[in-house]
């Protein structure tokens, strides 16, 4: 990001003396961060003078978000695009609990992060009346602890140091989540007047992901040679291009068909004639009975695999390829059901399909297909944006730009749009909590700025009202996207579940919409990002109209602009059939 916005540009006077947040200022710098991002707290004023005055406001630079929640997100889809960590800064215990969601969030989805923490004096002899006894905690990771992987609260400037490149090193190790630095404000505020040693960063590796070993990966063959009808369900996997073509030459060599999860993003070509689709939050009808007739099935990382098997019930040979058990724990079940299975590789996907590849001398040098990603034509005399009209608008809108989907709502109908590059589609936000989706968009978009890519969300009402200020911060640094709320006026998904409940209890479904209906009044998205400094367009009724905003909007994101289109759309029942409903539960 090349642009300051006004005041944030500051004096350069040297000044006498070196203060202890200065050395951990200057360890962040030093371990590579480009941006730091926070929401102002009293408890880390000293880091906050030292990244100001002491590295001048660069690398990292500050982001200025006007919610913790928003700054965690803001890391979240930094990592997304990346796969390197955000620095984030939350104050005390407040901003931590204000944060507590969104680290959850990034804790689900894998991503890494390194969260710095402060607290009050740990010493209660000078705190400060009031302000400093609230805001102090004797173990204030202990809030989060089940949803990170590691935490410090050193108690010295040369431990915090070393604290600092520990945690930067463990979130980057596979598999990928949070970590915490919490830092006493006492020890950021002490003169520095002995020699501190600063760790020779460049000597602390990452840890190699483990391969799978000869034995297993024979075993493997062995199995997918055998195999008539083998699976391979995707799950977190990287979206490098080289991988991706990697898992398209694996399935073709054995002739796998490939079932996708719209949660983790794009993972495969979704029109590959491989490819078992469409990808969607929950397995169709059809894709459990493939895998039921399966006589293999290869799980890569995925999301509650044991669930899966659980619900297709009894099926042929079962292979589980992840190293997602060494983050588990007894506080969550986020993890899912255990995974009966009759080999377990402790690997990442990656290192099994390279490893796959290299065993056979397969050709993994393919190139893209650009065919088209919508399946659904525009109706130019249509009145109402339903979810196969959004898609085919936002595929008349893009006119062919290189777009990278960085959410897409629940309500979002897989069958509407192909996949056919790895950064077509980022995936969900890990934990399903709403208000994630415009913070983890800015940061996709912040991290999209070096790349021929650009930022676009559909984001449901609902999320967006939720994260609302992340949009903010957006337009305070010029960062450039594209924001479309899918607005049906109304947490719709809940909507869904009590026409359930009313069905199984032969109650009056027409009362679902009460106290889930976002109406009476009506809220006006467009001037609401125009208030914060955006480009505000709708309310949008028809997809024509639609397509245009879409086209024009995508024109001022090319300059530099952020913008929101606010489209009214009909709820369609895309989530009831991920629910599980059948087609008889329909009104």
């Amino acid at each position: 990001m090349s642009n300051y916005p006004a005041g944030e540009v500051p004096l350069r006077e040297q000044s006498p003396g070196l203060w202890g947040s200065d050395v951990i200022a200057q360890a962040i710098r030093d371990l590579g961060f480009e941006y730091v991002a926070l929401n102002p707290g009293s408890s880390f004023r000293g880091l906050h003078d030292s990244l100001v005055n002491h590295l001048h406001n660069e690398k990292p630079q500050m982001l200025l978000c006007l919610h913790e929640e928003n700054a965690v997100a803001i890391a979240h889809g930094w990592a997304k695009v990346t796969g390197k960590p955000m620095a984030v800064v939350l104050h005390a215990n407040v901003g931590l609990m204000h944060a507590a969601m969104a680290i959850y969030n990034a804790w689900c989805d894998r991503v890494p992060m390194v969260i710095f923490g402060a607290t009050g004096p740990v010493d209660a002899s000078v705190r400060r009346p009031w302000i400093d006894s609230l805001h102090t905690s004797r173990d204030q990771a202990a809030v989060i602890r089940p949803y990170i992987k590691w935490d410090d609260q050193p108690a010295s400037l040369q431990s915090a140091v070393n604290s600092v490149q520990e945690a930067t090193l463990i979130t980057q190790t596979y598999p990928k989540a949070p970590t915490y630095v919490c830092l006493d404000v006492g020890m950021q505020e002490q003169a520095v007047t002995d020699r501190i040693k600063q760790p020779a960063y460049g000597r602390y590796a990452t840890p190699s992901v483990p391969n799978p070993n000869t034995a297993d990966l024979e075993l493997l063959c062995e199995y997918l040679d055998k195999a008539q009808k083998a699976i391979f369900v995707l799950g977190r996997v990287s979206n490098r291009p080289s991988d991706w073509h990697t898992r398209v030459a694996v399935a073709e060599h054995w002739n796998a068909q490939v079932i996708t999860d719209i949660k983790t993003g794009a993972t495969f070509p979704t029109n590959h004639s491989l490819h078992a689709g469409p990808a969607s939050f929950f397995l169709s009808a059809e894709q459990e009975d493939l895998l039921r007739e399966a006589d293999l099935i290869v799980f890569f990382d995925c999301i509650d695999a044991g669930a899966t098997l659980g619900k297709v019930g009894g099926v042929g040979t079962v292979i589980n390829v992840t190293l997602d058990h060494v983050l588990k724990n007894g506080w969550s079940f986020d993890q899912g059901q255990p995974v009966f299975c009759d080999l377990y590789i402790g690997t990442s996907p990656e290192a099994c399909f390279t490893a796959l590849a290299h065993n056979e001398n397969l050709e993994t040098n393919r190139s893209f297909d650009l065919g088209r990603r919508s399946t659904v034509d525009l109706q130019p005399g249509s009145s109402v944006i339903d979810m196969g009209q959004l898609a085919a608008a936002l595929w008349e809108g893009f006119q062919d730009a290189p777009v990278t989907l960085v959410r897409l709502p629940l309500g979002w109908d897989a069958s509407h749009w192909h996949f056919l590059h790895p950064m077509d589609y980022l995936g969900y936000d890990g934990g399903a909590g709403i208000g994630s989706g415009p913070g983890m968009l800015v940061g996709a978009a912040l991290a999209l700025q070096n790349q021929d890519r650009l930022p676009v969300a559909v984001l449901g009402d609902g999320d967006t009202m939720m994260g609302l200020s992340a949009l903010w911060t957006a337009a305070h640094y010029r960062i450039p996207m594209l924001v479309v709320v899918c607005n049906n006026q109304s947490f719709f998904n809940d909507e869904v579940h009590q026409e359930k409940v009313a069905r199984m209890r032969a109650r009056p479904v027409e009362n679902k919409a009460i106290g889930q209906a976002i109406v009476d009044p009506e809220i006006d998205f467009a001037q609401l990002a125009q208030a914060q400094g955006l480009i505000g367009i709708g309310p949008i009724h028809r997809p024509s109209d639609l397509s245009h905003a879409v086209y024009e909007g995508l024109e001022s994101v090319k300059r530099g602009l952020t913008v929101l289109i606010d489209a009214r759309v009909r709820p369609s029942y895309a989530q009831a059939m991920n629910e599980g409903m059948t087609q008889s539960s329909k009104p």
